[in-house]
């Protein structure tokens, strides 16, 4: 790969790794010849620009005995490889992106690889192997529609995306939207209730699990018989939703706090796997408690993604303190609570307001906004988190990913790769959602006192998850 050219060569030299780079696309040149670095300059959501490479070419898919060169675009921050590329789509004018589990409508790219980018694990070549075999399961391009001769083999979305049905003829594919709500007792109820006051929900299974202390309220369910709701006991009704709400808890009697959340690590692995198995796509959503650990522990249990496992974590926090900033501080500004579930939780605002056009990225730690950020905790102090307030919260981001959203909340997922966390721990960390799941945004230097709390966090985490026997 020729790097030395004055436009490549100027812009390399302000990388903070340097030569880790120029390794490292040296590798991609190895593997794939046909994709090239070139110079540009990449436009931020708040409209300030930056010179930096982006590499731009084809990746081969293969899909009903065809291959396919599917044209991408991949820009390198100035961090990179520490930090993972931005990865798109680019498609030609005879091409329409088709929005699904790892692309969404505007073509950006989201995998697993990407989520979890912890250099020097991760690598350009790892991310291109996966974006292939990803693609190759859901090609994310089609053939735009011109009207007749259309060919089959060409229209990847109307391939794609069809059944048959028990008729032997093929439709269109309507997937329902199904939630299931695991776990009874309270926040169970007030769960159910809250999705279905939400809407845009076709079918809601609640499921009382007989092993949780958290039991009760199928009954009356079952008496008043709402509609779109089934009650069962068995987890195989939950099959095929779209999102699965965890709120079972099995609390004991045990003296250490060790051998309580071990109680509830033997319920899970009793559900999980199961759950998991019945529903593969389905974003998993944990409000058990603790819910940064159960949220761990359902994620290495259940097997799939660490964007389809999430925890709702810090949202609830950070719709009061949005609230209190806007309603009663009058500060139009988005802003979020991230960390552990607990006093070493901080919070961070966005570069933009509510209703910016522009996607939010969390602004770096400052001393001039902390009074404002320290006003509005102390007054959210005495806003306990019951049931039903939880619950509202359950609803709010099951909806997001119901309707594909988009929206950021600041729910438990995998921190590690964030920020400079190398450990594996789920913290609350901003994150767009959808059908797909979780994409966290990306990390910043936050103000010494809150980088510390989330430290603390990090190694207090890391030391209960490694006492479990999960």
């Amino acid at each position: 790969m020729d790097l030395s050219s004055e436009p490549l060569h100027r812009i390399l030299s302000k990388y903070k790794f340097h030569d880790v780079a120029i390794e490292e696309l040296q590798k991609v040149h190895r593997i794939h010849p046909g994709i090239k670095p070139v110079a540009d300059t990449y436009i931020f959501t708040d409209g300030t620009r930056k010179d930096l490479l982006k590499l731009i070419g084809n990746i081969p898919v293969k899909y009903e005995g065809r291959t396919y060169n599917l044209p991408i675009l991949l820009w390198l921050m100035d961090s990179f490889p520490f930090t993972p590329p931005i990865c798109l789509l680019r498609p030609t004018a005879k091409m329409v992106i088709r929005e699904g589990k790892h692309v969404d409508v505007r073509g950006r790219i989201y995998l697993p690889e990407l989520h979890n980018w912890d250099h020097p694990k991760s690598t350009v070549v790892g991310l291109l192997a996966e974006m292939i075999s990803k693609f190759e399961d859901e090609p994310p391009l089609a053939t735009k529609d011109t009207g007749d001769n259309k060919d089959p083999n060409e229209l990847l979305a109307f391939v794609s995306n069809i059944q048959i049905n028990d008729a032997g003829v093929r439709q269109h594919d309507q997937p329902v939207r199904k939630v299931s709500v695991v776990g009874g007792g309270d926040l169970g109820m007030a769960s159910v209730m809250s999705i279905l006051a939400k809407g845009k929900v076709d079918k809601l299974v609640f499921i009382d699990i007989a092993e949780s202390s958290t039991k009760g309220g199928t009954v009356d369910l079952e008496i008043f018989n709402l509609p779109k709701v089934e009650v069962s006991k068995d987890l195989s009704a939950s099959a095929g939703s779209t999102v699965v709400v965890v709120t079972a808890n099995a609390w004991t009697n045990e003296q250490s706090y060790v051998s309580v959340v071990q109680t509830n690590v033997d319920l899970y692995r009793g559900i999980i796997p199961r759950l998991a198995q019945l529903s593969p796509n389905a974003v998993l959503l944990i409000a058990s408690q603790p819910v940064d650990i159960m949220t761990h522990v359902a994620w290495r249990q259940s097997g799939l993604p660490p964007m389809q496992v999430i925890g709702v974590g810090c949202n609830l926090d950070s719709e009061r303190l949005c609230n209190v900033l806007d309603i009663t501080l009058n500060t139009h500004t988005q802003a979020w609570v991230i960390g552990e579930h607990s006093d070493n939780k901080v919070a961070v605002m966005s570069n933009f307001g509510p209703g910016a056009s522009q996607q939010p990225e969390i602004a770096p730690g400052s001393n001039s906004v902390k009074p404002l950020l320290d006003r509005a905790f102390e007054m959210m102090k005495n806003r306990a988190q019951r049931s039903w307030s939880v619950a509202l919260s359950v609803a709010d981001i099951t909806h997001t990913v119901l309707t594909d959203k988009k929206k950021i909340h600041s729910v438990s997922t995998l921190a590690q790769g964030w920020g400079g966390i190398g450990a594996e721990v789920f913290l609350s960390l901003p994150c767009v959602l959808g059908l797909s799941g979780s994409a966290r945004l990306a990390g910043v230097s936050l103000a010494q006192e809150d980088d510390a709390k989330l430290r603390e966090s990090v190694k207090s985490l890391a030391n209960l998850v490694a006492q479990l026997r999960i």
